[in-house]
């Protein structure tokens, strides 16, 4: 039997890693679980994220419909990002992959280090 392949959004493993497969994007969508952030706070929670690039991962998050973006009319700007419903069904998802991380990692020998937290 040939193996089956998966096609552009046709593969549903295809279309998730697409969405949260960035290089920050998980770490930003799990810190807004529970959470509005600011850029700033955002910045200070992902350090190892140059500005365009928590900049760019935000926009394409924005754009999957995952996270809201919302800007208050004041001086100077304030930007806030929270999760959208959609954003929020991920939750799942974003627990699983860090339990299986951590039980890789401890298999390994290896001790997690990671800004994210996962409840117990």
């Amino acid at each position: 039997m040939p193996p089956i392949q998966c096609a552009g959004y046709n593969c549903p493993v295809d279309a998730t890693l697409d969405m949260i497969g960035g290089k920050y994007k998980a770490l930003i969508l799990w810190h807004l679980i529970d959470h509005t952030l600011r850029f700033g706070e955002l910045r200070k929670l992902i350090p190892q994220a140059t500005p365009k690039m928590l900049t760019q991962q935000l926009r394409e998050l924005e754009e999957d419909n995952l996270i809201i973006r919302t800007v208050y009319p004041v001086v100077p700007p304030k930007v806030e990002y929270a999760l959208s419903d959609l954003g929020i069904s991920i939750r799942p998802i974003l627990e699983a992959m860090y339990k299986w991380g951590a039980d890789y990692l401890n298999q390994n020998g290896l001790i997690v280090n990671c800004s994210m937290k996962c409840p117990d």
